[in-house]
């Protein structure tokens, strides 16, 4: 066993020793091997690193042991604590917390929540048991505490995320109705001159092959989501993201009725008797998913592609929440995506403008989202509660960018669960 003299100059291997002594032996892998812990960042260990990603233990019984065991062995060694620059966490200050209602910050506002910032008088951080940030956030009307590095599945906001996306998805087909009605007659108005349709011939099963892309990269978003630990947060950014986009694609294709891009599409403007035929109709285009593959076949919803915006999404969750070591699994999402969009091109089924915005406005607004929810610089403002309001009641109890880790959600078969992890 490790000398508890001198922490501050133990190795990696030491601490291994102190881990199996002290009945840690299940986490010298993950402690020393994987996170490289010695003597100096021991000593420099909290609850709420062993609560928090990059460890993200999930066993509190081991929590709050090792943490004890921390705790003794930091009051061992207060001349090395101070020496390294740390404060004992049994030497914390009792926290003394101010409001300032007047601009939402409280003497700086380091702890934020929703706009509402609590903070301690003498800039120090308060402790929750043994070091754990506390950090208090409003939320709907309700303040409430948590550990910082925690993240909060909130599942009412992921089921009205997919409220919202399907309430979407139903107005888009009813849009799709409508725009059909508006389509420009053929012999009056021909397709647009466009590059990349007048240069590439015609591929007629080329959509299909768009189609399948998609479904494969559905596919694959769906085990990730399956076997991802925060799953809740990504469902609920994924709707949000996918009904907002094509929230704006029934905008635009509504206020400009584009002509058809080929002369093979057999477009014309179709009249429906009354409302309950739309409505119909609608409930057809919104249960195929408008593909051509279930056999929805819809005209006049050109500005912008709707197929792209599908294809580049999924491909961006997929990416985005593997790790960066999936190399092969980052290699076939791209490719699915490129594929896609040349399929879609290729199949002369919109016009090259179509595919380009579509792409371009998916893109930015996924990377936006993302920059804003994992910086948390701007997400506080008054400005963007005004500007982006379902962000900020999406994102006001994340914390942080969200770590990809992976667990086998059912009880069985057990190895999948070692496994998984």
């Amino acid at each position: 066993m490790a000398s508890e003299s001198g922490v501050s100059a133990w190795s990696c291997k030491q601490v291994a020793q102190w881990l199996q002594a002290e009945g840690f032996a299940d986490y010298v892998d993950l402690l020393c091997a994987d996170h490289r812990l010695d003597g100096p960042s021991l000593l420099a260990l909290t609850e709420a690193d062993l609560r928090g990603p990059p460890l993200s233990l999930t066993v509190l019984g081991d929590i709050k042991r090792l943490a004890i065991s921390l705790r003794q062995l930091q009051r061992q060694n207060q001349a090395q604590v101070q020496e390294l620059g740390l404060q004992p966490s049994d030497s914390l200050p009792a926290a003394d917390w101010t409001w300032d209602r007047g601009d939402r910050h409280c003497n700086g506002g380091e702890f934020t929540g929703n706009g509402i910032a609590l903070r301690q008088r003498n800039g120090t951080q308060a402790e929750y048991g043994s070091g754990a940030p506390l950090r208090h956030t409003h939320s709907n009307g309700r303040c409430r505490q948590h550990l910082a590095g925690r993240l909060d599945p909130e599942v009412w906001k992921t089921i009205l995320s997919v409220i919202y996306v399907f309430l979407v998805f139903g107005f888009t087909s009813f849009v799709m109705v409508i725009v059909h009605e508006r389509v420009p007659d053929m012999r009056t108005y021909p397709p647009l001159p466009d590059i990349f349709l007048d240069s590439v011939p015609r591929i007629p099963w080329a959509f299909a092959m768009a189609e399948a892309c998609g479904l494969i990269l559905c596919y694959m978003l769906m085990l990730i989501l399956l076997l991802h630990k925060h799953r809740s947060i990504l469902i609920r950014r994924l709707c949000s993201l996918m009904g907002t986009v094509f929230l704006l694609r029934c905008c635009t294709m509504f206020v400009t009725s584009l002509s058809v891009p080929g002369h093979h599409l057999k477009c014309a403007s179709k009249t429906y008797g009354n409302l309950l035929e739309k409505i119909q109709r609608a409930l057809t285009i919104w249960v195929g998913f408008g593909m051509t593959l279930t056999g929805v076949q819809t005209c006049g919803d050109y500005m912008f592609s709707g197929h792209t915006v599908v294809i580049t999404l999924l491909n961006f969750f997929v990416t985005e929440y593997t790790p960066r070591t999936w190399n092969l699994i980052h290699t076939i999402s791209w490719v699915l995506n490129l594929f896609g969009i040349f399929f879609i091109l290729a199949a002369h089924e919109h016009y090259s403008i179509d595919v380009f915005i579509a792409f371009y406005i998916t893109t930015r607004l996924f990377l936006y989202y993302h920059t804003l929810a994992n910086t948390r610089a701007y997400q506080q403002s008054r400005r963007a509660r005004i500007w982006f309001p379902m962000f900020s009641f999406f994102e006001c109890n994340v914390n942080g960018p969200v770590p990809n880790q992976y667990h086998w959600p059912f009880s069985k078969p057990a190895f999948m669960k070692t496994l998984i992890g």
